[in-house]
């Protein structure tokens, strides 16, 4: 145990020299020094930002797929002569009467998995959704299987749509996780406005181009109003193209009017039927809808057939620049509501970093000290050990680019006296040796051999509790765990060869001596 070959002795100091390299990067500006730009990144409560927990709101998601759904039932039913009325969306049902002849061809069309447009055969065989007959009343409704497939499937969209966002905005480090089956955490490091992020986030980004209707329409109508000033205008429900074909949208100055507007590009088929739609209207007004609010109503002067188009209205540089940013990044499939918000200012994370880099220095101190008290020569060796096992451990947080939050701080004060636990088992097992053994060097040899199980044992079982911890706690509770993982890992490198090496180098130098430990 006592013995180290050259190579085992180059390899020791040649890891501790590069984590060495990564870790002095926290503390020199790396812009101004060869040393790597891996950092530690302070979390939320240490550097100060945003936090928000955002809900999805399935309601109107759930409402949107049951209404196409009843379209194609009423084309359905034009196809098969199944006549129908009272066709209703109701409570998250639809709701319709059937006559008596025509609820057996309901079922039989329900049920026909040989149809080539029957969409509902597979949906009622995987559960997803449910019929229910009730004497003429048909009801349709999804099963609590569908409604939570339609969430998690509508999360996971929702998160990817934010990050797209979030990302764009460029934020600093932000962390995005799910939170259960319908919930988004945010977490912005160092943004203490989120008045932006919240405007962004909080638009599903729904944008459709529609004529604004000056008749009745076979497509039925509706009354819209302007997004930022008064006034409605009758709209037809029938959508030309939707923001589903964008591929573009860019801020920019109207050589013109020096305004801020927005430029898109359609993509092959949105081209179509833009080209086509501006074609067979000219002269007519179209909407641009973005939410169900009108953000302006140009007439159409003549066809347009590139692809490429503008969106005009009383912006900003800034807001036509958020614009933009929404309408790349695509629409969210259901609205997300803010249900708990919090703000950190910079000064309370600085207070927080102080508190804990001074409970740091005192409790090393003390470990220090009371080393150096109980073991003399041998607890300035494990000093040095524990000097290297935090080097190491922060060189290793740096390479990961981990995020160091106030449970991360707690966790390398806790590895501090965890560090030289084993290093305690270690020279209290030498010490019993010394009492049987005339040799030092065997008295120390046996003396790490018989502590390693002890010392492998406390370890690895706190290693198995940090991992456990990793897996099924959150944010703040996975930083605390990783860092006591790595920090135990760091532990056994600087006691079993670090340490080790030193106090091998000095026992064989000094064999024939009186030892006192």
């Amino acid at each position: 145990m006592l013995y180290f070959s050259r190579y085992k002795i180059f390899l020791i100091y040649l890891i501790i020299l590069i984590l060495s390299f990564f870790s002095i990067g926290n503390f020199i500006d790396t812009n101004k020094s060869p040393f790597s730009s891996k950092k530690i990144n302070l979390g939320l409560d240490l550097q100060g930002g945003s936090y928000l927990l955002l809900e999805v709101d399935s309601i109107p998601l759930i409402d949107q797929r049951l209404q196409q759904k009843v379209l194609n039932l009423r084309k359905l039913f034009k196809k098969d002569k199944i006549k129908y009325k009272n066709l209703v969306l109701e409570n998250q049902s639809i709701i319709f009467e059937l006559m008596n002849d025509d609820i057996k061809k309901f079922e039989d069309f329900f049920m026909n998995k040989e149809s080539s447009i029957n969409p509902y055969y597979e949906q009622y065989k995987s559960h997803e959704l449910n019929y229910e007959v009730e004497n003429s009343k048909i009801k349709i409704e999804f099963t609590k299987y569908g409604l939570v497939e339609l969430k998690i499937a509508s999360l996971d969209q929702s998160l990817e749509i934010v990050r797209r966002r979030i990302d764009e905005v460029g934020t600093n480090e932000p962390t995005i996780l799910k939170r259960g089956n319908d919930r988004i955490l945010i977490e912005l490091p160092g943004l203490t406005d989120p008045n932006r992020i919240k405007r962004l986030l909080g638009k599903t980004a729904n944008l459709s181009f529609r004529l604004v209707s000056e008749s009745e329409d076979v497509f039925g109508t509706e009354l819209l109003s302007y997004e930022d000033e008064d006034g409605q205008l009758t709209i037809s429900k029938r959508v030309i193209v939707s923001g589903e074909n964008l591929v573009n949208a860019q801020p920019s100055l109207d050589n013109q009017t020096n305004q801020a507007v927005v430029n898109f590009t359609f993509d092959r088929s949105g081209s179509k039927k833009f080209g086509r739609a501006t074609s067979n209207n000219v002269g007519k007004r179209l909407a641009i809808i973005l939410d169900n609010k009108i953000i302006s109503a140009p007439v159409i002067r003549e066809a347009i057939v590139t692809g490429n188009g503008q969106i005009s209205g009383d912006f900003t540089f800034q807001t036509a620049t958020d614009l933009a940013l929404l309408l790349r990044s695509g629409a969210l499939p259901a609205p997300l509501n803010i249900i708990e918000e919090r703000t950190v200012g910079p000064d309370l994370g600085e207070d927080s970093i102080k508190a804990g880099a001074f409970s740091l220095m005192i409790g090393f101190l003390l470990v220090i000290l009371y080393m150096i008290y109980k073991y003399r020569f041998f607890g300035i060796i494990a000093d040095l050990a524990l000097i290297i096992n935090l080097i190491l451990l922060i060189g290793i947080l740096s390479v990961l680019e981990a995020t160091l939050t106030l449970p991360g701080i707690a966790g390398i004060i806790l590895t501090v006296g965890m560090a030289v636990d084993a290093n305690v088992l270690i020279f209290e097992r030498i010490k019993e040796e010394k009492r049987n053994e005339d040799s030092n060097i065997h008295a120390f040899d046996m003396g790490y051999k018989k502590a390693q199980s002890a010392v492998l044992d406390a370890n690895i079982t706190t290693l198995i509790s940090a991992i456990i911890l990793f897996f099924l706690g959150s944010g703040p509770v996975k930083g605390f765990a990783v860092t006591i993982g790595i920090g135990i890992v760091t532990t056994l490198f600087s006691a079993y060869f670090f340490a080790r090496h030193l106090t091998s180098s000095y026992i064989l130098k000094n064999k024939d001596k009186e030892i006192v430990i």
